[in-house]
């Protein structure tokens, strides 16, 4: 008692007040208050996604784990909407979104065609209203066929050619073509990934709609190798194997590739 007197005693004397100690209420305010605004930004703002193909390379490779913007492309609403940083897409963007063949598979490729755009390929060669694209900064030919006419000569030649095309898109396709081109419609975007040779894009598939683009890619934060066609084995065990004998064992000589 008479110990505790003279350190209250002294730190007067200093000028100093003495701090309390957080209770352990207080603590696990703190702890709920931390983990309720992390799930707030994981959950609405930021979503951590893993490239499973090699369709964006070199850009995007397999295995890389990338966080992606969900706030940039969203609506705007509310009071907050001035505050945050919108913006429609823009033409070359990189973005991830929702499959409109496959529900609840997620893609990411890169804009090539915004609402209005004509678009067509001309021996592997991409005309945006006409003018020829210049694609040398990201594209990746490594493995591009001169042979495959379709994908080369797009939309020139019949869909139904190509055993990759889906049937919906075969039907609907000829709707969109005007002389050499197939226009944008309204509130969708056409899409192609930057490893040309290999991708299965807008060319496949169709266009994109507006409603199913989640967000714009921000950064790598982890990288490590991958085979090709490991997002095709969605049985359990498979997955196990692969966490167990890939990520784990090798998780501290995988390096970090920041871009």
């Amino acid at each position: 008692m008479v110990k505790k007197e003279e350190k209250l005693a002294k730190a007067e004397k200093n000028g100093e007040e003495e701090k309390p100690k957080e209770t352990t209420v207080e603590f696990l305010s703190s702890l709920a208050a931390v983990l309720v605004t992390g799930l707030f930004i994981i959950t609405f703002v930021v979503q951590a996604f893993e490239i499973p193909s090699s369709s964006m390379e070199n850009t995007l490779l397999i295995g890389d784990h990338v966080f992606v913007n969900r706030v940039q492309f969203a609506p705007k609403s509310g009071w907050v909407g001035p505050l945050l940083p919108y913006r429609d897409v823009h033409f070359r963007d990189i973005v991830v979104f929702l499959s409109p063949q496959t529900p609840g598979l997620y893609v990411v490729k890169r804009i090539i065609g915004l609402p209005g755009d004509k678009i067509h390929l001309r021996n592997g060669v991409v005309y945006r209203n006409g003018q020829p694209l210049d694609e040398v900064k990201y594209l990746d030919t490594d493995r591009d066929n001169p042979a495959d006419v379709y994908r080369n000569n797009f939309p020139a030649i019949p869909a139904g050619d190509d055993p990759n095309v889906w049937t919906n898109w075969a039907i609907d396709m000829p709707t969109y073509i005007q002389g050499d081109d197939i226009v944008v419609p309204p509130n969708h975007y056409f899409a192609m990934g930057d490893h040309r040779g290999v991708s299965l894009d807008s060319r496949y598939w169709g266009f994109i709609p507006k409603e199913n683009v989640i967000g714009r890619p921000m950064f790598i934060y982890w990288s490590f190798e991958t085979p090709d066609n490991q997002y095709l084995k969605t049985e359990w065990t498979d997955r196990v194997k692969f966490l167990l004998g890939k990520v784990v064992l090798h998780f501290f000589g995988s390096s970090v590739r920041l871009r």
